[in-house]
């Protein structure tokens, strides 16, 4: 589940059966004023890593985007403020360029004497073509250089994600939502990994303006107004 403050980590961390949780880089953007796509200044996104890592004791891994200019030094500044692994996207760009970007991220990792997991995004089903062969050789080079995952966001049907599945040897990560097939077909089609995205935080969201409607209209008082998530430690 992505989370993107102390108070969300905490939350998603108590839940019975969470076992790691992961950043999303529009929520932690989003909530700190800024759009999407690398237009907050890296040092704010390590410092919001750093207060996600410190909420809780399960393993964080971080959306780094496409690595802020240097993806090996801001992959190893993750390292110190806490993450166990990354998203790397490679934009729909050249794939050599990405291929160097998670050569770069391996090597911090390998420096920093961590097992760092790196989830290699490619964009080309999000941005690019949706060519199916253009995605596999992306993913195939991206392993090559040294990714544990290849995350394709944008993936929705049954062939595509099966195909992709089988290339990478379940090598796959993928955006679930209700577009895409349920969280058991996916397992099936052999999907290593699953997150939401910013989904998590439009969850937030609708809750908060399902309540504010209910309080507003002077309909009730919503039961959700007792929750309170765990306090900081």
């Amino acid at each position: 589940i992505n989370v993107w403050d102390g108070w969300s980590a905490r939350t998603v961390a108590a839940v019975r059966g969470c076992q790691a949780l992961a950043t999303a880089s529009h929520s932690i953007a989003e909530s700190r004023g800024y759009p999407d796509g690398e237009r907050m200044p890296v040092e704010e996104m390590l410092a919001a890593v750093r207060v996600i890592t410190s909420a809780t004791d399960l393993p964080v891994t971080a959306d780094l985007e496409s690595g802020y200019g240097d993806a090996g030094a801001t992959v190893a500044a993750a390292i110190q403020v806490g993450a166990v692994g990354a998203n790397l996207e490679d934009q729909a760009g050249p794939i050599d360029d990405h291929v160097a970007r998670v050569a770069a991220a391996r090597a911090a990792g390998t420096a920093a004497g961590v097992g760092f997991v790196i989830n290699a995004r490619t964009d080309e089903y999000l941005k690019g073509g949706k060519s199916r062969a253009r995605a596999i050789d992306a993913g195939r080079a991206y392993i090559g250089a040294g990714a544990d995952c290849i995350f394709v966001p944008g993936l929705t049907e049954s062939a595509d994600i099966g195909a992709l599945a089988e290339a990478f040897d379940g090598r796959l990560s993928v955006i679930g939502s209700p577009k895409t097939p349920t969280l058991g077909e996916l397992a099936r089609l052999g999907v290593s990994r699953v997150s939401v995205g910013p989904g998590s935080m439009g969850v937030a969201a609708a809750a908060l303006a399902s309540a504010a409607g209910a309080l507003l209209g002077r309909m009730s008082y919503p039961p959700t107004l007792a929750f309170r998530p765990p306090s900081p430690t």
